[in-house]
């Protein structure tokens, strides 16, 4: 049975049919929350404190995980004309400039894709408009009740379940658990994208002792770019904050030729603290829940954020699809989901680890994926069965 087909399957009890749902945030996770509820038969607002529904930032890799909740949605042949189907990842010396390894993903199904993040807010924003979803942007939050009424422009708004969509610094998820205060990991990170031709459809894994940087190519001929560096010295929060470019030329100065290469043409530079922040121990309360990073945001080690609240946004429409009473399953929601981005959210901590390494276990580390690439090939991308291989279609089948 298709994906499409199966999520038919899981919608006939339509419990969703002619619920209000309100949307807190049209990011990623947001809309494709919209787009599942709406196509269970909610009526679905979105509330977007952007004056537009554009994105900011640059590229991202959905993984065979996010992509099968893309398809179950619909999406398949929309997307199949979006994005680059991702070949290999490529774990390399940044110093010698020498790829230590390369794995295959050109057998995974559906495919890994990279992605412009705008392209993704586009393609999703297009079905949630031909399947029926408002969408109310330059809205204002003021108040979140716990029982999900929430202040908008001076308006009260009431829904029989409001989602909070809203991100890293979610009021939603603070109404839930109160105020929490993450901690700097000691990383700071850049994302630009440079100009290219004719690049190959590979993630390039640059490690270096104490940091890294990760290209893969976007549509449009364009490098993504995101480097990360070990350092006391915290920076903020956030995806907005611009940096000069000589800066991160001058962290990676003592890297090959063709990496500072790459780094000459950054003409414009967003840097950020990385934070890790506690997976929120509640998801819902009453008719109030959240999703995506406002329930457990994760560093950008594993390109699961995306991903992630993709899976999030589908599976909570189905279990509430499911389900009469609504607390009955955010409760069923929160159970399935938190086991599952717990793991990931360790898995990418590890990571952030494992591509810094210095001197003896650095040596180790790259001898090891050298063997592994040569006798497993296929073990590096079968460690992440786990995680490439869920199938929220199936699992709600």
């Amino acid at each position: 049975m298709s994906v499409a087909k199966r999520f038919i399957a899981t919608t006939k009890m339509r419990h969703n049919a002619n619920r209000h749902v309100a949307i807190i945030g049209g990011g990623i996770g947001g809309l494709t929350a919209a787009l599942a509820f709406a196509k269970s038969g909610a009526e679905v607002t979105v509330y977007e404190q952007a004056p537009a529904l554009t994105e900011v930032g640059a590229g991202l890799q959905i993984t065979p995980n996010g992509m099968r909740a893309l398809y179950a949605l619909g999406l398949e042949p929309k997307i199949s004309e979006k994005g680059i189907v991702a070949q290999a990842v490529v774990p390399t010396d940044a110093i010698s400039g020498r790829a230590i390894a390369r794995f295959d993903l050109g057998r995974q199904r559906p495919p890994y894709r990279f992605f412009h993040r705008a392209e993704l807010i586009d393609l999703l924003w297009n079905a949630c408009a031909a399947n029926g979803v408002q969408v109310k942007l330059g809205a204002r939050i003021s108040e979140i009740a716990s029982n999900g009424s929430f202040q908008c422009d001076q308006q009260t708004i009431s829904a029989d379940l409001t989602i909070g969509a809203d991100g890293v610094r979610s009021v939603a998820r603070t109404v839930l658990n109160g105020a929490s205060d993450p901690f700097f990991t000691g990383q700071v990170a850049w994302r630009a994208t440079v100009p290219v031709k004719d690049a190959e459809p590979v993630a390039t894994i640059w490690m270096a002792p104490g940091r890294h940087m990760v290209t893969y190519p976007l549509e449009g001929g364009r490098l993504n770019i995101v480097a990360v560096q070990e350092r006391s010295q915290w920076a903020q929060e956030g995806w907005h904050h611009a940096d000069d470019p000589g800066n991160l030329r001058h962290v990676f100065a003592d890297c090959h030729w063709r990496l500072k290469s790459i780094l000459s043409d950054v003409e414009t530079v967003n840097l950020w603290g990385l934070f890790r922040h506690p997976v929120a121990p509640k998801w819902y309360q009453g008719s109030l829940a959240i999703l995506g990073d406002a329930a457990h945001p994760t560093l950008p080690f594993l390109a699961q954020g995306a991903n992630l609240a993709i899976e999030d946004a589908f599976e909570l429409a189905q279990f509430c699809d499911n389900d009469a009473d609504i607390e009955n399953a955010l409760s069923a929601y929160q159970d399935a989901r938190k086991p599952r981005v717990t793991r990931a959210i360790n898995a990418a901590n590890a990571n952030a680890k494992n591509y810094h390494l210095r001197g003896l276990k650095r040596y180790v580390a790259h001898a090891g994926l050298r063997g592994m690439a040569r006798v497993a090939p296929d073990a590096f991308i079968g460690r992440l069965g786990w995680l490439y291989d869920y199938d929220v279609a199936d699992i709600h089948r």
